[in-house]
């Protein structure tokens, strides 16, 4: 029997790239979690079965245990020493059941994971859900490589070596220290804020070792530009004429600040009228071709030259790795390996329609070596492998593949050369000059255009010549404050300072602009926002160590060591968080600090929002405050409700809820199929009935359990409350085909009356343009289901005799069932038996799977 060899990648596209290089195109594939190739072949000589599949990313993620995931249950400062566990990043995908299933019977186990410290941290991931062990008989390998090409594939097969653990435990350093610090201050911050201010808008104001540096350097230019003062200065410039070319001459003292001077220089000059050529001087000059592009550079290029955020250049340029067009985009090399083919790659362009002859006109005359840049021993710098036009990329990532291919070619041309001519002037005392400029070789920026050398020819002088003064302008100017930050110059201080790594540095600027401490505006500035400022200006006045870049470049510098085995993971994560946890107790006890800063550019909840209901306590209105997270504030009791987020909320009919006396609101989801439903205030933040499972607007929990928090809570609709008309047990009407859930009808939908599941998407449609459609208290002795009243438009009526009352069920009365449609679902039939109500709400819970035989006559039309 053939030894098995299981080969696992990063993704997908990257374990069919690597089957089919390996098996020429000669393989099965079969659906599992995700595909997998297999197919015959030889390995380290013997003759073996290849099974080729991936995971998605890494397969698990760190954070807390259940018991300390609820916000209000858990002091902050108990995180720092609290347990980490890890789980399934995607349970859904059943990424560790499928790889310890693919495992069964392997002998070998090569990892092609991405080469990188993250990719060897998900070596040990993998290594972990297939259940290989270091002693148990088996082997595993670790693949080198640096892009998806047959022959980068071939060789590191040829190459294979041990993965790294001490640059996996790098990875679990970070994480565990970025963990706790981040969710400790993060906590803290926003219950003491979020519960004062009413239009403090971020559901989450967080904290991150390296997201707050990173909105440091933004805050720090801002305040450079708000606290600028402009000063007026001049210039003196001459104009002359010289065969037909008028001249400004560049005054050697630049400019001044004093009015009177500057005047006084001009009257000098002017009442001179002649200027003399003092010295003529050519100068050979070049411009340095580029060093290889890393991806730092290419980020900055991205955001300056192209348009794109660093998150999206990211993005585009791992699609293009995987598709086999680039080379690894994640490195911090600028210098090719001794032993990099250059020909070949070049060869693989040239019939390139947009620069082919370009290409052809380096491999006929030679290409130049590239210029020597920094090796950081992790990749090659991003180079192209492949030849594309647009129509195969689409726009987006033509452009960036179009830069990567202009990029290397420039790196192999050679430098731009230019003369660069000084003409001296001396007149009234004073000395001017100008400047030409005329290129010799475009060399690399004929590839590289938007880099190019402005020429500037100017007419020919003698030295002594004499030329008349045509007129004198006293120029008066204002000094300018520097510009928001960009992208792209911040890119290069996180680089410069050590803030996150080259795959992390798009993800801390896309945080800061997600959460709302920062905008993107016109030229892809960074414009720090009032959250964003305050924040700063508080951990400034508090533990300025708090933002500034030092201490994430310590901690950077200590996970480095880790990565080489120079220094003990525990120990690091150990002293690290020791550090960190000194300077959360001192921030707890000077948050007034901060607070002071605060109040000074927020509201608070008491002058936020405006009246929308009564409280049930004190029976004065409520204000409803729409500044995320969305909540409703009693001055009076001083008491906070949130409310659903991400819709439109008002008051629903002067109604008011029978168990606590709260005015009801309505709240609708946006877009048309929207869902509405009523809630009580107090019933929502305060379940009032024992064992209510599921929540609105709650994600579940590893443990399938449900929390409270801002903007989950328990609508109308899963109140179980037996008599009141707005609750479940009044209003819904049968089962969920598409899930556990229950089909509520939609109180204000008339005249397009629906149902609605009160937990997932499925739609009914009902009758259109019945005057009305109730419950009734009636059930259906066949199915269980609720009764419904339909009250017919008289000239719409499908009733005999122009009859519009219709009372029924909508799975068993035969006249409805053929008037309602299904949206958003895919089946929808009655139980074929029994009444089942199911978890004591009163409903039949038939959901139509498993294989029971469907009745045509109780399936909705056409699904």
């Amino acid at each position: 029997m053939a030894t098995k060899v299981l080969m696992v990648a990063e993704k997908p596209s990257i374990a069919l790239s690597i089957a089919t290089a390996l098996s020429g195109g000669r393989m099965s594939s079969r659906r599992g979690s995700t595909e997998v190739h297999e197919f015959d072949g030889t390995f380290l000589g013997y003759h073996v079965q290849y099974k080729v599949t991936s995971v998605i990313g890494h397969v698990f993620s760190v954070d807390f245990p259940p018991t300390y995931q609820d916000w209000a249950a858990t002091d902050p400062l108990s995180l720092f020493q609290a347990p980490v566990v890890k789980s399934e990043s995607n349970p859904k995908a059943h990424i560790r059941q499928h790889l310890n299933r693919e495992a069964r019977g392997c002998d070998d186990l090569v990892l092609w994971l991405d080469c990188d410290r993250e990719g060897e941290n998900i070596c040990f991931e993998v290594i972990e859900c297939t259940g290989f062990k270091p002693h148990d008989g088996r082997r595993i390998h670790r693949a080198r490589f640096s892009s998806v090409t047959e022959k980068d594939i071939t060789q590191a097969m040829k190459n294979l070596v041990q993965p790294n653990k001490d640059e996996a435990l790098a990875v679990d350093a970070r994480q565990e220290i970025d963990l706790k610090v981040g969710v400790a201050f993060t906590r803290f911050q926003t219950t003491y804020f979020q519960g004062k201010y009413g239009n403090l808008d971020s559901r989450v104001i967080s904290y991150g070792p390296c997201q707050t540096p990173t909105l440091g350097f933004c805050v720090q230019r801002y305040l450079q530009i708000s606290t600028f003062k402009p000063e007026k200065f001049w210039v003196v410039f001459p104009y002359i004429i010289k065969n037909g070319f008028e001249l400004k001459l560049e005054w050697d003292r630049n400019r001044l600040f004093d009015h009177d001077v500057a005047e006084m220089f001009q009257k000098l000059i002017t009442e001179d009228g002649v200027v003399k050529v003092t010295g003529i001087s050519e100068k050979q000059d070049s411009k340095g071709r580029p060093s290889g592009l890393n991806t730092v550079n290419l980020l900055k290029v991205a955001s300056s030259a192209l348009g794109f955020g660093p998150h999206l250049a990211m993005q585009l340029a791992e699609r293009l790795y995987t598709q086999g067009f680039i080379s690894y985009p994640r490195t911090e090399s600028t210098a090719y390996p001794s032993s990099f083919d250059f020909k070949g790659t070049l060869s693989t362009l040239a019939s390139n329609p947009v620069w082919g002859d370009y290409v052809q006109m380096l491999l006929n005359n030679g290409y130049h070596k590239p210029k020597s840049g920094t090796d950081a021993g992790d990749h090659p710098p991003i180079t192209p492998m492949r030849s594309a036009n647009e129509d195969m990329l689409g726009g987006d990532a033509w452009k960036l593949y179009q830069y990567v291919c202009q990029h290397f070619l420039g790196t192999l041309s050679p430098d731009c050369k230019y003369v660069r001519t000084k003409i001296d002037f001396s007149v009234g005392g004073e000395f001017f000059h100008c400047v030409g400029q005329r290129v010799t070789v475009k060399g690399f920026t004929a590839i590289m255009p938007w880099l190019a050398v402005t020429e500037k020819n100017l007419p020919q002088f003698t030295e002594g010549e004499k030329i008349q003064i045509l007129k004198v302008e006293l120029y008066e100017g204002k000094t300018a404050p520097p510009d928001y930050l960009s992208e792209s110059e911040l890119i290069s201080l996180m680089e410069k300072h050590g803030i996150g790594t080259d795959a992390s540095i798009p993800v801390h600027i896309n945080n800061i602009s997600e959460r709302n401490y920062v905008k993107v505006e016109a030229g892809r500035r960074l414009v720090p926002t009032v959250l964003g400022v305050s924040l700063i200006r508080g951990y400034q006045c508090i533990d300025p160590d708090l933002c500034l870049p030092d201490i994430r470049s310590f901690i950077e510098h200590q996970i480095t060591l880790v990565s080489k085995g120079l220094a003990d993971h525990s120990l690091v994560v150990q002293h690290v968080l020791e550090q960190f946890k000194q300077k959360f107790i001192y921030f707890i006890k000077q948050i007034e600090n901060m607070d002071a800063l605060f109040e000074a550019q927020f509201s608070p909840l008491s002058d936020t929002g405006r009246s929308l209901s009564k409280c049930g306590k004190c029976l004065r209105y409520m204000k409803y405050i729409s500044m995320l997270p969305s909540r409703l504030y009693c001055n009076t009791c001083e008491e906070v409700y949130y409310v659903p987020q991400k819709g439109t909320i008002k008051l629903y009919k002067e109604l008011t809820c029978p168990l606590d006396n709260f005015e009801l609101l309505l709240f609708s989801m946006a877009g048309p199929d929207g869902k509405s439903f009523p809630l009580c205030p107090y019933c929502y933040n305060n379940p009032p009935f024992e064992g209510i499972d599921t929540l609105f607007g709650a994600p579940k929990t590893a443990g399938g359990s449900v929390k409270l928090g801002k903007g989950v809570g328990m609508p109308c609709f899963l109140c179980p409350h037996p008599t009141c008309r707005h609750s479940l047990i009044s209003q819904g009407v049968c089962a969920c085909p598409e899930c556990d859930g229950t089909l509520v009808l939609d109180p204000v939908s008339a005249p397009k009356w629906r149902l609605y599941c009160n937990m997932c998407n499925c739609l009914v449609l009902l009758p259109e343009g019945a005057h009305r459609i109730s419950t009734t208290k009636e059930r259906c002795p066949e199915c269980d289901s609720t009764i419904i009243e339909v009250d017919f438009n008289k000239k719409t009526t499908p009733l005999k005799d122009g009859a519009t009352l219709h009372v029924g069920c909508i799975l068993c009365d035969e006249l409805l069932h053929s008037l309602v449609e299904m949206k958003h679902g895919k089946s929808f039939f009655r139980r074929s038996g029994g009444r089942g109500r199911g978890r004591g709400r009163g409903r039949g819970r038939g959901r139509g799977r498993g294989g029971r035989k469907q009745d045509p006559k109780m399936s909705f039309r056409d699904f």
